[in-house]
């Protein structure tokens, strides 16, 4: 709890020491809140908000999962500024075992738990009377892709729409753990699941292009920066392999957005989802020579490019 605290102390916002009431108001007056929510199987999980200036009614509601490692407090927060300021009610949760909520750092033991988290979350947020009526969507970053996908298969008809940025549908090649390594794993992690040991590089590295946005993101207080968890790589790689095999069997309106030069996640595999998908409603976007971090770690001008994409494709299914 003492580290904690430290950490909230050491705290400067990723977009530098404007409180974040202050900041907020300078992005167009949006409302943003944070509060902590628990979920069926009691877990304490921190959650934020980030709504429309009170003289523009939301168009649409967006349900947003981020990715392995990362969390919804540091520059995560830039994309639902940017949609709250379009007129999109935005929430979002850190996952168990990151940023704020309850659990071992980086510890995902059972990613069907996770899912049924964040879909009681989600389902608790559209019965707020004021989007009654509003078209709601998934949003997902890397591992919070998968996890859009895996709510989407256990909700079907729950959701309008979903946006999939360089989802995690399965590890790339290049980063997951080679023969006979995954086997020596599997063994040890029957006795210790939590044990920070599997041998990958800093993710955060291979994410983000820009060397002054890798300086930012480095300074997350909340960043896991230690060795993948042996139960998680195994999660991660059990239901990466299952979504691959099921990606037929997704019938929600989607855009995926995917870098070609992503090494963490499989672009491949996002062309493979656009192709498969039973959807009568899909687009992909596959960006030459960006990496994974889209919607942070690209130049502003990438960035900018895929935000409106984002924009462009929600405009079109929401009303003015």
């Amino acid at each position: 709890m003492k580290e904690q605290e430290n950490l909230q102390i050491n705290n400067l916002h990723c977009w530098g020491d404007i409180p974040e009431e202050d900041y907020y108001k300078l992005q167009g007056g949006i409302k943003a809140t944070k509060s902590f929510y628990t979920s069926p199987r009691g877990l304490k999980l921190f959650t934020r908000s980030w709504l429309p200036s009170s003289s523009t009614p939301p168009r649409g509601l967006i349900c947003m999962v981020h990715g392995y490692g990362n969390d919804i407090s540091w520059t995560f927060q830039a994309t639902p500024i940017f949609l709250a300021q379009k007129g999109f009610a935005c929430f979002a949760l850190d996952l168990e075992g990151h940023g704020q909520s309850q659990g071992l750092r980086a510890f995902v033991p059972n990613v069907d738990s996770v899912v049924q988290d964040c879909l009681s979350f989600f389902n608790f947020v559209k019965q707020d009377p004021r989007f009654h009526g509003l078209p709601s969507f998934l949003y997902g970053e890397s591992m919070g892709g998968a996890i859009c996908l895996l709510i989407h298969l256990a909700n079907p008809k729950g959701f309008d729409g979903a946006i999939l940025v360089a989802p995690m549908c399965k590890i790339s090649d290049i980063v997951r753990p080679k023969w006979p390594i995954p086997e020596v794993l599997s063994f040890v992690a029957k006795f210790l699941p939590t044990l920070p040991i599997v041998p990958t590089a800093d993710l955060m590295y291979k994410s983000v292009k820009v060397d002054k946005k890798r300086i930012v993101a480095e300074k997350n207080p909340m960043r896991y920066r230690g060795k993948p968890r042996l139960g998680t790589v195994l999660e991660l790689l059990r239901v990466t392999d299952y979504l691959s095999q099921r990606l037929s069997e997704v019938s929600i309106s989607f855009i995926v957005l995917h870098g070609s030069a992503d090494v963490v996640t499989d672009p491949n595999v996002s062309r493979a989802l656009y192709e498969e998908a039973k959807s009568k409603d899909k687009t992909i976007k596959i960006y030459d020579g960006m990496m994974h971090s889209l919607l942070f770690g690209e130049t502003d001008e990438n960035v900018g490019i895929v935000r409106n994409n984002i924009l462009s494709w929600l405009n079109d299914r929401c009303s003015e």
